[in-house]
């Protein structure tokens, strides 16, 4: 890539985040995102059709980032495991995640991410994208743990992954010990 272009790109999205971190996206307007960053309005819109797609390009990074784990189908067998990488992944980006997804964003990442391991997960087994039970023991694993481990990490987050992975035990003759054993 062109360095200029780079350069342009790095001061859009420093002006960006510095006004996301101060108000909703709501009210950024494309104006003094320029008159921030430095630039014209039409260079701008060379890169972005509006604020929001500004806002979802960033998102999109920070998610794929996000889910950059080694293991996504640890969330079936090992719990704790899965835990571990993926708040492991996240750590590098937890202050974009803050200013990203704040106010009326707030809910999205999560949806988002847990879009992104249930695709990951039924890339891996696609003969469960029709069973109900599979999907939502699934959907309950990714949003619990998620949750329970950002509102309890405070305690210790060893701690805290340790008991996510003992009450997502998997219970013998269940369908996700078919999982497990086809793991095997």
């Amino acid at each position: 890539m062109d360095l200029r272009i780079e350069k342009t790109e790095r001061s859009i999205v420093r002006a960006f985040l510095e006004l996301r971190a101060e108000k909703p996206l709501e009210k950024i307007r494309v104006k003094e995102l320029c008159e921030k960053a430095e630039i014209n309005k039409s260079t701008f819109y060379a890169h972005y059709r509006d604020i929001f797609d500004l806002s979802e390009q960033l998102e999109e990074r920070v998610v794929r980032s996000y889910l950059d784990i080694p293991h996504p189908d640890y969330i079936l067998y090992d719990v704790a495991g899965f835990v571990r990488e993926l708040f492991q992944a996240g750590r590098t980006c937890e202050e974009l995640v803050d200013i990203l997804f704040s106010g009326s964003r707030s809910g999205i990442f999560v949806e988002k991410i847990a879009a992104g391991i249930r695709e990951m997960v039924l890339e891996k087994y696609p003969d469960r994208r029709e069973d109900p039970v599979f999907l939502t023991a699934l959907t309950y694993r990714i949003y619990g743990g998620y949750y329970a481990f950002q509102e309890n990490r405070k305690y210790g987050e060893e701690m805290v992954i340790d008991v996510i992975g003992r009450m997502a035990r998997i219970q013998p003759g269940s369908r996700w010990a078919k999982a497990e054993e086809e793991r095997e």
